[in-house]
């Protein structure tokens, strides 16, 4: 069967792209954008890819070699609905879907159980701890992991597994296509005010993906949010359980993303040991563009909503005190902070008054743009500045020389500078790589 996907570029599409190509898929795709993502994926094998999604291409690919399946991104019907590419599907009768019914597809041909991660943040570290304790424990596991990792491939297909690991990620109502045999479910917040129009609408979603669970791990903050009866089939834990201590991992989100990934095995595997699965995910290293080390005093983050900047500003803080006893870094942190999406500053600005005040510097550079609405003006870092209750060490900035200059000199002067970037191609988390990896 010949899998196009579109978007291929993308996190959410990308490992999909790749275990099909591993489960024996002829596999061909396209993206917006080049980007380094897509040289990784050619390197994984997956040659035919096209930067541009113009008709051109997908009809060659047609013609050469019949598309028996189109599968699209959510972000396609935000920011192209007059795709050529699927005009073409639908008029060549080619199968059209998005991502969510490959999936499925793929689940049941492999006869898998899925493990979904989902939540507000926190759901891509909570889903790449997981895919590391099942590693460790060489119990063999099929998963997409929308990050890098050292510990294995961001997609991963083994015919001898059991289980599918998966982000199940509620944009676009994504996760509500399945119904997963384990649900564990991260922090919670209010985002995607693009899709649900109000807190309550946000939260019903997730009692919906609950109930389509065999059963749910969360913690007992979150089990708060939901009404008696969603909670039937659901394993509550407490965020305050002092075993959590005994996790060394750095920030306390962290600590306790690890506690869950430990309750999904034991939830699978009772007879497994909490001692050794402690001293396991210990060990965990990380992943990319969560606090990821690129140089010598120097992280990228992937924080883009108030929570996860929050988390990102915790870390930080005790990565700095780590530091500073080994006299890495003089205390002062310096965070560069890029935006995701314009339309998700209209409904976050007010809630940024005191979210940087407890570092030294801030330069605000301008929103990463992606499935934006046309009618809604460019909120300039000049404008959401205006938000801070302390604006004095904020400063705007653009992904230029006059920035490196600065961020060189706060790493000459040994401050701790921390990247908080969104966006994919031609982001500032990419700007940071080309100029200082």
């Amino acid at each position: 069967m010949h899998i196009f996907f579109s978007g291929i570029g993308g996190a959410g599409i990308g490992p999909i792209a790749q275990i099909a190509h591993q489960a024996g898929f002829e596999v061909s795709g396209s993206d917006k954008r080049d980007s380094s993502y897509i040289k990784y994926l050619q390197q994984q094998g997956l040659k035919n890819i096209h930067i541009g999604q113009e008709k051109t291409f997908i009809a060659e690919v047609h013609q050469h070699n019949p598309i028996d399946w189109f599968v699209y991104s959510s972000a396609i019907q935000f920011e192209n609905q007059n795709s050529e590419e699927i005009i073409f599907c639908q008029s060549h009768n080619i199968k059209t879907s998005k991502r969510d019914l490959f999936v499925n597809y793929f689940i049941k041909k492999n006869n898998l159980k899925m493990i979904a991660i989902a939540g507000t943040h926190g759901k891509t570290t909570l889903t790449a701890m997981v895919v590391y304790l099942f590693k460790s424990l060489n119990i063999p596991i099929t998963y997409i992991l929308p990050a890098k990792t050292s510990f294995g491939q961001m997609g991963e297909y083994n015919p001898k597994s059991l289980y599918f690991i998966y982000e199940a990620d509620e944009f676009d109502r994504n996760f509500l296509s399945f119904k997963p045999f384990q649900s564990i479910i991260s922090g919670l917040a209010y985002d995607h005010q693009e899709i649900y129009s109000t807190h309550t609408e946000y939260l019903k979603a997730f009692s919906q993906f609950i109930n389509q669970s065999h059963h749910t791990i969360l913690y007992q903050r979150e089990s708060k949010l939901f009404k008696e009866n969603v909670l039937n089939k659901v394993k509550i834990f407490d965020e305050n359980n002092p075993v959590i201590n005994r996790i060394k991992l750095l920030g306390k989100y962290n600590r306790q993303d690890a506690y869950l990934a430990i309750q999904s095995l034991l939830d699978i595997r009772p007879k497994l040991i909490i001692n050794n699965l402690i001293e396991t995910i210990n060990n965990f290293p990380g992943l990319s563009r969560r606090m990821e080390k690129i140089k010598t005093n120097l992280y990228t983050d992937y924080a883009h909503t108030p929570e996860k900047i929050q988390a990102a500003i915790n870390v930080a803080q005790e990565l700095s005190n780590e530091l500073k006893k080994h006299h890495q870094t003089n205390g002062k942190i310096i965070i560069v902070y890029e935006p995701l999406t314009n339309r998700r500053q209209y409904y976050i600005k007010e809630q940024y008054k005191n979210l940087f005040n407890k570092i030294d510097q801030l330069y605000w550079v301008p929103s990463y743009l992606a499935r934006e609405d046309p009618s809604l003006p460019i909120l300039k870092p000049e404008n959401l500045i205006e938000y801070l209750s302390e604006p004095k060490n904020a400063e705007c900035q653009n992904l230029d020389q006059q920035l490196k200059n600065k961020i060189d000199q706060h790493l000459k002067n040994n401050d701790l500078v921390i990247i908080l970037s969104g966006g994919g191609g031609e982001s500032l988390d990419e700007w940071l790589r080309k100029n200082f990896q």
